[in-house]
């Protein structure tokens, strides 16, 4: 019966994941499907750019590190996008510094999940930024 309640209220949520780990990409996108949510993953910032513009996520995961773009410089130009500026960006990390944290807030992330994720954290993440993200 909760599993039922947790699927309908993320239900067609779009939200992106962006993290050159296949595992990582795979891992979100299993526990957000199983939410509800549709997902949509990017393999760096590069890629996760295009997608963007595409699909319109309306929340997005970001890891840190990253080749060709870090999560810090895809943050960023997120962030300084007039249509995206408002979406919420919750960064992705194997490190639980304050550097890290300080950081993220500084490009405009809008929170800091540290890896490995659980399935609680994750969810919890995305309820708690989504009617921002409406």
């Amino acid at each position: 019966m909760d599993q039922a309640i947790n699927n309908t209220d993320l239900a067609g949520l779009k939200v992106m994941v962006i993290d050159d780990s296949k595992t990582i990409r795979r891992t979100a996108e299993t526990l957000l499907k199983q939410a509800g949510c549709e997902v949509i993953t990017a393999t760096d910032g590069f890629e996760a750019l295009g997608k963007i513009a595409d699909h319109h996520p309306r929340i997005i995961f970001v890891d840190i590190m990253m080749p060709r773009l870090d999560g810090y410089q895809t943050c960023a130009l997120i962030k300084h996008n007039r249509i995206f500026k408002e979406t919420p960006v919750i960064m992705l990390s194997s490190k639980d510094g304050l550097f890290d944290r300080a950081r993220g807030r500084i490009v405009g992330s809008d929170q800091y999940l540290t890896k490995p994720f659980t399935r609680e954290e994750l969810l919890a993440a995305i309820r708690r930024h989504r009617d921002k993200a409406a």
